[in-house]
């Protein structure tokens, strides 16, 4: 059983995810391969479109998971923290994307990951008894 505001918070995101991810494979595909960093041995478009693909996987689980709906919010915090390496590559080599068009944007969008993070474990934690 989960709080009414642990729901709203797991809806919410669950909900950032699926539009992030068909964003991703849609209408912002460009802007995301501003965020896959050059050492990633991988083609960026396929990062994306992969990416795409889990962020959507992982918000559906959220909004529908009832049963393994911790382990979903775990896999959602690790995810976040896979992709953080991203958003430390767009800031440290002066990409734009996303309206993030000075390094001081770039820089402060850093500290939203641990926030995506927190709420993923938080949002789907059973409520104390």
């Amino acid at each position: 059983m989960s709080t009414p505001a642990r729901t709203i918070g797991r809806i919410f995101l669950g909900s950032s995810l699926v539009f992030a991810g068909v964003s991703h494979l849609t209408v912002a595909r460009k802007e995301f391969q501003a965020q896959v960093p050059e050492s990633l041995p991988l083609d960026p478009d396929a990062t994306v479109l992969a990416s795409g693909v889990a962020e959507i996987a992982l918000g559906s689980a959220l909004l529908w998971a009832h049963r393994r709906r911790r382990a979903v919010g775990r896999i959602a915090a690790l995810f976040f923290i896979a992709v953080f390496p991203g958003n430390v590559a767009q800031w440290m080599h002066h990409r734009d994307g996303f309206g993030l068009d000075t390094d001081m944007k770039r820089f402060v969008r850093l500290f939203f990951q641990p926030v995506l993070v927190a709420l993923a474990l938080w949002s789907t934690r059973p409520a104390r008894r």
